[in-house]
């Protein structure tokens, strides 16, 4: 549901660290995966079943909607478990499951809980559209459709007036930024033949991300490549023009993340967040398209691309391992209480150093991803500089912390 008649921001939460982070910084809604029968199943942690009431409480306290990400093929052996896993959500008030199988869709329409269409059903059409919205209000596009391709389905949803079973005219949710995989929409089959783990039953094992050499097999020649990585895409990113794809009349944009850290969700959500008010405000300008793109390339990242939102007809490709990220966080310690009349926080430091001037960043199940500058510190009870391995330490803090929270300095790569 569109909020306040601009788009939707929908952040990813791989664990309550990433939900309240996303929480914490923006999003009008997050999605998440419970236990296996989802797409980050391997990636992340997952939350249970008993953590649903939990997870729609924290988000209706920030008028945040919350989705259940239910999008893996599905089996026989499965079914008794989806529909437990939905009647449970639906007694939760979780607001809607993001489905591909039409067993969940079907099972969630029959308790009246509300189903978005996955984009591993690869919805490219407005005669699709039509299909799904005897089902479904919320659709997310195939992600290999251009911009131009989006706004005619937009346009066609608004000319025909297809409603969902809500009433309502149907959403179109597409991905705006975060990961991409080489195959189309996800649907990958790499994992299953080369280790027996299904990609689409969420035990994707990224062969993708790896290095290769290519070999005639009758010479035995080896063919030079000039990027080894030959099929692992950059990550997709938007917001460079942000305001031709919110013109595009899409509802939804939504952030990939759940395998990554509260940090990246922290930094991409409130990116984004700002970016999207700007477009709004009309303030939106190239100016802070470089701020903002700064702020995205400081968490991880295999550089960015466009997608085919803008006509591409082939893909970019990472020439790296892992991250670009400009920055990377490196462990110092855990927390061990607050003060909430003097604001400070105290840590027992356990591993690398800290000291006045440094960035830090502070994470945990209830404190989200907090990041701030340390400008006077306590060692030890004293006035002090810098804080080793060993120390206890204490500064002031905006936020309350708990003793699961750790503590991380922000460094350069």
């Amino acid at each position: 549901m569109t909020i306040n008649n601009t788009i939707e921001l929908m952040a990813p939460a791989g664990d309550f660290e990433s939900l309240q982070a996303a929480l914490d910084n923006g999003c009008n809604s997050v999605y998440f995966g419970v236990e296996q029968l989802n797409m980050r199943a391997r990636s992340t942690v997952n939350f249970t079943i008993d953590d649903l009431k939990e997870i729609a409480n924290r988000c209706e306290a920030k008028n945040v909607r919350s989705y259940l990400t239910l999008n893996t093929i599905i089996y026989d052996h499965d079914l008794s478990v989806v529909k437990t896993l939905l009647t449970k959500a639906k007694e939760a008030n979780i607001t809607a499951v993001i489905a591909s199988d039409q067993a969940v869709i079907a099972m969630a329409r029959s308790i009246g809980m509300e189903v978005h269409i996955s984009t591993q059903l690869n919805v490219t059409n407005i005669e699709t559209i039509k299909f799904y919205s005897l089902f479904a209000d919320t659709m997310v596009l195939s992600r290999e459709l251009s911009l131009r391709q989006v706004k005619s389905i937009t346009d066609q949803i608004e000319k025909q007036q297809i409603k969902g079973p809500n009433g309502n005219l149907v959403e179109i949710e597409i991905f705006g930024h975060g990961a991409l995989c080489m195959a189309v929409s996800g649907k990958c089959y790499l994992s299953l033949h080369s280790n027996n783990s299904s990609a689409n039953r969420g035990a994707c094992k990224q062969n993708c991300r790896k290095k290769y050499t290519v070999i005639d097999q009758e010479t035995g020649f080896e063919i030079e490549l000039d990027n080894e990585y030959m099929m692992s895409p950059k990550d997709l990113c938007t917001l460079d023009f942000l305001d031709q794809v919110i013109d595009s009349g899409i509802k939804v944009l939504k952030i990939e993340g759940r395998g990554r850290a509260p940090e990246y969700v922290a930094t991409v959500t409130k990116t984004y967040r700002e970016a999207i008010d700007a477009y709004y405000e009309g303030t939106f300008s190239k100016e802070k398209t470089v701020e903002w793109m700064k702020a995205l390339e400081t968490v991880y990242n295999r550089g960015f691309w466009s997608g085919y939102y803008l006509g591409q007809e082939l893909g970019e490709w990472s020439d790296i391992p892992g991250s670009a990220a400009t920055q990377k966080k490196v462990y110092v310690g855990k927390g061990i209480h607050y003060f909430p009349k003097a604001e400070v926080g105290q840590f027992k430091i356990e591993a690398y150093d800290i000291k006045i001037g440094d960035k830090i960043l502070v994470t945990g199940p209830s404190t989200g991803a907090q990041e701030m500058i340390i400008d006077e510190m306590f060692v030890n009870d004293a006035s002090g500089e810098k804080a080793t391995k060993g120390d206890d330490c204490s500064f002031k803090l905006p936020f309350r912390i708990r003793m699961s929270d750790k503590l991380y300095k922000i460094v350069e790569t």
